[in-house]
């Protein structure tokens, strides 16, 4: 399945070039079968803020999509703030890291990692 054959509310999207690097984390680790989770929490300077991390559990209710060979995790309550979120991995002279583009975030604080 590539990026551009996926509906946008299809849940969340991680780009190849995200996965790529998700893989290299996950082969610098202990632990077997890791995945990518992303959540969603309150906090940040606009009301809710991304949380990425490698992750080994699987817990009740959780929404898991494989990308390109990378389980990405996400917790039921906060599926619905990510519906349609692309998740991308940017190495350039300004910025280095992971990427959210939210259609639901109405708006979002100047470093990127909070949103309402």
């Amino acid at each position: 399945m590539t990026v551009d054959s996926q509906i946008a509310t299809d849940g969340i999207t991680l780009t190849e070039v995200a996965a790529a690097k998700v893989k290299d984390l996950i082969s610098s680790e202990d632990v077997e079968s890791l995945s990518l989770r992303i959540s969603v929490a309150p906090g940040g300077c606009s009301g809710l803020r991304y949380q990425l991390q490698l992750d080994d559990r699987q817990l009740d209710g959780d929404v898991v999509r494989d990308w390109y060979g990378v389980p990405v995790v996400t917790d039921r309550m906060s599926a619905p703030y990510l519906m349609g979120a692309t998740i991308d991995f940017v190495d350039t002279i300004e910025q280095q890291g992971f990427t959210i583009d939210n259609p639901n975030a109405t708006g979002s604080c100047a470093c990127g990692d909070s949103f309402h």
